[in-house]
């Protein structure tokens, strides 16, 4: 009988034990629908239709472990707002484990490049960097998936990221496609002083890499910023080395945001007539603190040998949209 009694205590400590640990610990979900209705001019062929712009869907959570030590989980998957269909990998956007403390964050799985994070999406300010207005010109190096990162404590309002991306490779065998027998790395750093926010980001793939540097400044209702970034490689393989400029503004007045966003890309080294120009100005208005309602013209014009955002060399990209945007 003591035997027995002893049991249903244990039983009973472990079921009160559990519900405090499930006490600690919070699962969140979240996501944005973001759709237009667009028409599209690539070249001299225009087609009319909606679109989706991103949308997704994803998970988050945390366990405080005690003694200011957390466990945290990040999954997000893509879907077409406009069919319903689901990505082709389902948590390919996001996949992540982490543990963070006073010793900062580190990061086990698959998610975006920081060094993007830190330059170009602050910068891409009317549609958050998506569907045809987004960024055509900016290079993105990383490899995504397969990931180890690092991230420091906020010190003094500045934060820095490393990150590698394994390739997964067995030893003395061809690389498998995507892999290249190299590790992906990615440097990335962010800084705060009142109204101006700084960012930074390197990234290095076998023979291609990036470096950016972004700024940012908020005074009243305006909001103006932009970055720098040189590539080699990126775009083109053997291409050499580019320039990429971007400059952005912002009005924001009531409910209202009026947007201007213009980017230029130079020539690659090794490849003449390379360059492109983009330009997007766009009207957003807020419904309320989730929900927006917006359109925009967005136009990439391409140098004879330029392949932004559209099938054949030298042809032109342009998109007059119109979109909902709701975030939960």
């Amino acid at each position: 009988m003591q035997k027995i009694k002893f049991k249903q205590a244990v039983l009973v400590l472990a079921v009160l034990a559990s519900g405090a640990a499930y006490a600690q610990s919070n699962v969140t979900l979240y996501g944005r629908v973001n759709t237009t209705v667009e028409r599209q001019k690539t070249g001299d062929a225009t087609v009319s239709g909606v679109f989706n712009n991103a949308s997704r869907f994803g998970f988050v959570g945390t366990e405080d472990l005690g003694g200011g030590l957390k466990a945290g989980f990040q999954l997000e998957s893509g879907f077409n707002s406009d069919t319903g269909a689901a990505a082709t990998t389902f948590f390919g956007r996001r996949s992540e484990v982490n543990l963070s403390g006073g010793f900062g964050t580190v990061r086990l799985g698959r998610f975006f490049a920081e060094s993007y994070f830190a330059t170009a999406d602050y910068v891409s300010m009317h549609n958050h960097d998506t569907g045809s207005s987004s960024d055509a010109l900016y290079a993105y190096v990383m490899r995504d998936s397969n990931k180890v990162a690092y991230r420091t404590p906020s010190i003094a309002n500045l934060t820095v990221e490393a990150a590698v991306g394994m390739h997964e490779q067995i030893k003395n065998t061809p690389a498998a496609a995507g892999a290249n027998g190299k590790y992906a790395k990615d440097l990335a750093a962010n800084y705060k002083l009142g109204a101006l926010e700084l960012g930074a980001g390197y990234t290095h793939l076998d023979v291609a890499r990036q470096a950016a540097f972004r700024a940012l400044y908020t005074v009243g209702p305006f909001i103006v910023g932009g970055y720098y970034q040189r590539d080699k490689n990126a775009y083109v393989v053997n291409g050499g080395e580019r320039n990429n400029l971007r400059l952005a503004g912002a009005y924001l007045f009531g409910a209202s945001e009026l947007h201007l966003n213009v980017g230029r890309a130079d020539s690659y080294k090794n490849v003449a007539d390379s360059g492109a120009t983009q330009a997007t100005v766009a009207y957003n208005y807020k419904l309320s603190k989730r929900t927006k309602v917006y359109a925009y013209y967005t136009r990439v014009n391409n140098e004879r040998n330029g392949l932004y955002n559209v099938g054949a060399a030298g042809q032109n990209f342009s998109s007059v949209a119109a979109g909902i945007r709701h975030n939960f």
